[in-house]
């Protein structure tokens, strides 16, 4: 069956249009997240949830994976779906981000760094699991987007070191 036509991909695709749809809407002023939820913005802990999630989440089920081949299905479904979630949820803060006025915008260097590694890995993902460009191997695409994650994790740290200003 073609990895193209499946339920899977559907799935994913309606994601990644959901979250484009999300950031228009946000960036337009359609939908606000910026209100403040407790001591920080809403768009504050929809990435703060993303990227957790993201950056336990993954290196658990690539654990998981190794330890019960046999549940390797599954732990790819939840890796794919929840990324996207996490993607999703990354992308609505980013769009707050960006739409600021002016006189409030933000220092955007490692934070557009980061959500730059954050799309690579979702076009790479996409390309690695439904095999978007077979004339590339297995073990290439997943070279690459295993490479762009050890690029998400040294970014967010630089990200959240350079955001609580330590440097």
């Amino acid at each position: 069956m073609n990895p193209l036509k499946s339920k899977e991909f559907f799935m994913a695709a309606s994601i990644v249009i959901i979250t484009i749809i999300l950031m228009v809407a946000n960036n337009v002023g359609w939908i606000q997240f910026g209100y403040l939820l407790g001591p920080y913005r809403l768009n504050h802990w929809l990435v703060w949830l993303g990227t957790v999630y993201i950056a336990l989440i993954v290196p658990t089920i690539a654990v998981l994976k190794k330890r019960k081949p046999n549940t390797y299905m599954a732990l790819s479904n939840i890796h794919i779906f929840g990324n996207l979630i996490a993607f999703l949820l990354i992308s609505i803060h980013f769009t707050s981000q960006i739409s600021r006025p002016a006189t409030a915008y933000p220092d955007l260097g490692t934070g557009l760094a980061l959500y730059i590694i954050i799309i690579l890995l979702v076009a790479t993902g996409f390309i690695h699991r439904f095999q978007i460009i077979p004339q590339i191997k297995a073990s290439t695409r997943k070279f690459i987007h295993v490479a762009m994650s050890f690029s998400f994790y040294i970014i967010i740290v630089i990200h959240i070191l350079h955001g609580t200003g330590l440097i």
